[in-house]
């Protein structure tokens, strides 16, 4: 999580001008969350089209969530700017059902959930659960997720060090936290002093949940029950960690569709990683490294954003460093990559980004710059290219899509 397009991110020191994470995470503490009701989808001029799409946009340290209608069949964007004055570290859409979930940066590890109206694009708060047990933690809540059968919301708590899960009713209401898991562990960064949870995903079969830890170095593999949807420990004999490159930092994690290859972004190094998954023992072991940075990169190196195109042929991921967004090719019998593709990636600093559920596009959040910028993906080559279009968002730090076509 960038401070600056050259600073390090998360708990780096800031740069002139540039308020720390620490500072933006103290300021969110005295803030007030409450639902806004969508004032400017009229001045928009956005006429209410429910064949259109909505993206919800995080936006760190500002205290709002933003909407964008967009249409997939012409690749245009219409701002209906802040629906929420909520504090919106990450922002998650139920797949079925009119919901978002937003994560907050403020003490407590606040989860809200909203009632999306898809005719104008309003929001309103229905729901509200506490992640973190511990009273005075300051925010840090890093990730939030749904599993695939969209029953679980999974939590990656940065400054708690813990990942969580809360059970998702038939609605999309949220539950009370079900289960509670610590990582262990530190790293050679001073941003790694200590366990920083950074993306929680369920493995295929459900049996097992992998935790990104940047701060630890690790993947850390907890054993999963799906009927009771907590994640535990295990034995002492089951699987262990995977270790990383001293000083990686994991971020993000994303399975294959064939479900034997895991594909780990690590953001210190900005290198991904090719891992075959056993399912059986929850083990993952190391195939195949790739920097993301361009040849004679210097400066900041820091990955952010990875994603798998539904057909497991392109691997998609984002370089705050280099402000690129970086295509790989996936062998379609071994899973390994090899670079197909490098680009600007529209801004500055793209903190993350978001695949259209019909594989055409591509949303990026430029933090820095302030934009929220449309690539067009090639279903068969995988490349992108750069619509010239955007929208200006204040430090969009995540994108979630609620769709038409959704089944409500």
């Amino acid at each position: 999580m960038n401070e600056s397009p050259h600073a390090a991110p998360d708990d780096a020191s800031p740069s002139p001008g540039r308020p720390s994470r620490r500072t933006v995470l103290a300021a969110l503490t005295a803030s007030t969350a409450a639902a806004l009701p969508l004032l400017s989808a009229t001045s928009a001029g956005a006429d209410p089209n429910r064949s259109a799409d909505l993206l919800y946009v995080g936006t760190w340290g500002q205290n709002q969530v933003h909407a964008i209608r967009f249409d997939p069949a012409h690749g245009t964007m219409t701002p209906l700017g802040p629906v929420a004055e909520v504090s919106s570290n990450w922002v998650a859409v139920h797949p079925t059902r009119p919901v978002l979930y937003v994560a907050a940066g403020e003490q407590g590890g606040a989860i809200r959930v909203f009632r999306i109206d898809g005719a104008s694009g309003a929001l309103r708060q229905t729901g509200e659960v506490r992640a973190q047990e511990a009273p005075g933690v300051q925010g840090g809540l890093s990730y939030i997720g749904l599993s695939e059968d969209a029953a679980t919301l999974l939590v990656a708590d940065f400054s708690a060090g813990s990942a969580a899960t809360l059970p998702v009713d038939a609605h999309g209401g949220l539950g009370a936290v079900a289960s509670r898991v610590h990582d262990t562990g530190s790293g050679p960064s001073p941003r790694q002093a200590g366990p920083h949870p950074h993306h929680v995903v369920i493995a295929p079969g459900g049996r097992f949940a992998l935790v990104a830890d940047f701060g630890a170095d690790r993947v850390f593999v907890y054993d999963y029950d799906r009927k009771t949807q907590r994640m535990s420990a295990g034995t002492p004999d089951g699987p262990g960690p995977y270790a990383t490159a001293p000083g990686s930092g994991p971020r993000r994690l994303a399975f294959h569709p064939d479900g034997r290859t895991v594909y780990l972004l690590n953001e210190l190094t900005a290198d991904i990683e090719v891992l075959r998954w056993d399912g059986s023992r929850g083990t993952l072991t190391s195939r195949q490294v790739l920097t993301t940075n361009a040849p004679g990169h210097t400066g900041t190196t820091s990955a952010a954003e990875l994603a798998v195109s539904r057909d497991g042929r392109h691997v998609y991921t984002s370089n705050r460093g280099d402000n690129a967004l970086v295509v790989l090719s996936a062998d379609p019998g071994t899973g390994l990559l090899t670079e197909a593709q490098r680009l600007p990636c529209g801004g500055v600093t793209p903190w993350s980004f978001s695949l259209h559920p019909d594989g055409r596009w591509l949303f990026v959040a430029n933090e820095v710059s302030g934009t929220v910028s449309l690539f067009r993906v090639d279903p068969r080559s995988g490349r992108l290219t750069d619509t010239g279009t955007s929208v200006a968002v204040p430090n969009p730090d995540c994108i979630g899509i609620h769709s038409s076509h959704g089944r409500f």
